[in-house]
């Protein structure tokens, strides 16, 4: 069995009994929290405290904190604006001051992983296809700038960041979340555009996450996230990513939970080449998980765990909970949303927004 190449969802507010006891045997990579976690600052301080508790290694404590529609904390603090917004009013000012807040809100609530910013193109910006708001532009360099200087800030106040969602899930025409979208574009179209972020940004990217999107023109058989002949062919030996912490998507997403069975979906997840493989909603299945990853040649577990460590020290430490700061915080995010508005209703239908 081994549960240190996974990372896991939680179920509610609070810890279980069981759930702890889970946690306690399985020693995961992490976890990641949604909307259905998090109802306050104290409770959700109090609940990372008591997942890193459990854990012999410092956790990794993750979060999807975009802005806009995907911000897990808009029951209790205001919305910073969207990449959408800032990409129709680029003020690279705002823009640093939103990654500098994003960073401050998520290390005062205990998280050290963000997965964020999203790298995609906005190729289809008037389909539903789980991106709607999120990117940053249609154009590379407007991207690079943008999400870059956001990362920038974001790290710079202690938080890592991840780029999503290698090599082009904005190339997808439907939602990953629901089934799985393909794109017959060509690698040379990709090295052309989509990658261009990714590469651009390489030095300032402490983590890679995978799209769930087959790319046929390159890999006919596995979804971006499970294809060897991307993540470890292309991400890692051709373009450099061979020390950055990878990841999947979520595996229990409509793109890969109706195709393949668990146990061996995150079998090919480490085989492709991932550190980690995400189980966001069926933790239930995790133990069934670990046990299949325990099949695997030890050596290639070896080199995953190899990089997770490489990625763990650099997490920063925590600040402790301070009230006074927290209130400057809120009135700051205040401030940035009131200058920069959205420039459109957003699309909630995607599950991205409802987790």
């Amino acid at each position: 069995m081994d549960g240190e190449l996974l990372l896991l969802g939680v179920k509610g507010t609070e810890l279980t009994v069981e759930e702890a006891a889970l946690f306690r045997k399985l020693q995961p990579a992490g976890f990641i929290l949604f909307s259905r976690n998090i109802e306050g600052a104290l409770q959700t301080r109090k609940l990372t405290d008591d997942l890193r508790e459990l854990c012999l290694d410092e956790p990794i404590i993750s979060i999807d904190q975009e802005g806009g529609r995907v911000e897990r904390t808009r029951d209790f603090t205001p919305s910073l604006p969207s990449a959408a917004a800032f990409a129709a009013m680029s003020d690279m000012e705002q823009i640093a001051r939103a990654g500098e807040a994003t960073a401050e809100l998520l290390c005062l609530l205990g998280f050290n992983l963000n997965y964020a910013p999203v790298l995609d193109l906005d190729h289809y910006p008037e389909l539903q296809n789980g991106l709607n708001q999120r990117c940053w532009g249609r154009d590379a360099q407007d991207v690079i700038n943008r999400a870059g200087m956001w990362n920038r800030w974001t790290r710079k106040r202690g938080m890592l960041g991840c780029g999503k969602h290698f090599p082009a899930c904005g190339r997808a025409k439907s939602d990953p979340h629901e089934d799985l979208p393909k794109s017959h574009a060509t690698k040379d179209e990709l090295m052309a555009e989509d990658v261009i972020p990714y590469t651009a940004l390489m030095p300032e990217l402490d983590a890679i996450m995978l799209a769930h999107v087959v790319f046929p023109e390159i890999d006919a058989e596995f979804p971006a996230s499970l294809s060897k002949t991307i993540v470890t062919g292309w991400l890692r030996d051709q373009l450099g990513f061979d020390k950055h912490l990878v990841l999947t998507d979520d595996l229990d997403m409509g793109a890969i939970h109706n195709r393949y069975g668990r146990g061996e979906d995150v079998k090919m997840a480490i085989r492709a080449g991932n550190d980690l493989a995400m189980i966001c909603h069926h933790t239930d299945t995790a133990e069934h998980a670990a046990k299949a990853l325990g099949e695997l040649p030890i050596g290639l577990r070896d080199d995953a765990k190899a990089r997770l460590a490489r990625f763990r020290k650099k997490i920063k430490g925590l600040p402790a909970w301070d009230e006074s700061r927290w209130a400057k915080l809120m009135e700051k995010i205040t401030d940035i949303s009131s200058k920069i508005p959205e420039p459109g209703e957003a699309d909630d239908r995607s599950a991205v927004t409802r987790y």
